[in-house]
């Protein structure tokens, strides 16, 4: 009986890469709207129990947080794509008037990830008569041409993330009667959402998923205590 054979799609391969640090970078985003936001609430709460005080921050902070996570992810994204385009139009005039030389660093490529010379230049050739200007930017740059990253759609998904994020602590403050039930509430509240995205971070990353919710939680609890030891220490201070 013939062994089955089977053999990976390399354009699966990529696309299953693409779609799990999208979703790698949706759980910190929205970890870090849950951190952000319960942070800037908890400081205020230990300061005043002014709910309307602790809700207008909450609100700020939410607002200010996902919109600077969106222009700075839509900079970042934009500078990463001029430089792609950049690879592009260099290695496209490169390809016109140096072709022989190309064909050689190519081969030169393979021939670095542990190929014989001669399945090197093979390998090469047979890429370059299938698509050039994809071969070279493929193996030089892991740059697809007609797959570059989209700054709106990065910008509008950290957005997304760090609002969903924001939303918990800010829901749980909104949710309880009194000032000491506010604080209790954002606390439990921020702790299971940490728990829950440190959980998915870790299953997404196939990291031990008990160490990566530890860290989480644990860090998220310290910048809370943190930043409501702060805002108590001013509330004290200036009251």
């Amino acid at each position: 009986m013939a062994e089955k054979t089977t053999t990976k799609d390399p354009n699966h391969t990529k696309a299953s890469n693409a779609k799990l640090n999208s979703l790698r970078a949706a759980v910190l985003g929205a970890n870090d709207g849950v951190v952000s936001v319960s942070s800037i609430i908890l400081g205020v709460a230990g300061a005043t129990d002014s709910r309307n005080a602790i809700l207008a921050a909450g609100i700020a902070g939410l607002a200010a947080g996902a919109l600077s996570m969106a222009v700075g992810e839509y900079v970042s994204v934009s500078s990463q794509r001029d430089t792609e385009h950049a690879f592009i139009t260099t290695e496209k005039w490169r390809l016109k008037h140096h072709p022989e030389e190309e064909f050689e660093d190519l081969a030169a490529t393979f021939q670095a990830k542990g190929l014989s010379a001669e399945t090197a230049h093979q390998v090469a050739k047979e890429l370059t008569e299938h698509d050039v200007i994809k071969a070279h930017l493929d193996a030089e740059f892991g740059i697809d041409e007609e797959d570059l990253s989209s700054p709106t759609a990065a910008a509008l998904s950290s957005f997304l993330a760090f609002t969903a994020g924001g939303l918990v602590p800010l829901i749980a403050t909104l949710a309880a009667p009194s000032h000491t039930s506010r604080i209790v509430a954002t606390v439990v509240a921020v702790l299971v959402a940490l728990a829950l995205t440190g959980f998915i971070s870790g299953t997404v990353s196939r990291a031990p998923r008990f160490r990566v919710v530890a860290r989480v939680v644990i860090g998220g609890a310290i910048a809370m205590l943190i930043t409501f030891g702060i805002g108590h220490l001013f509330g004290r201070i200036t009251g």
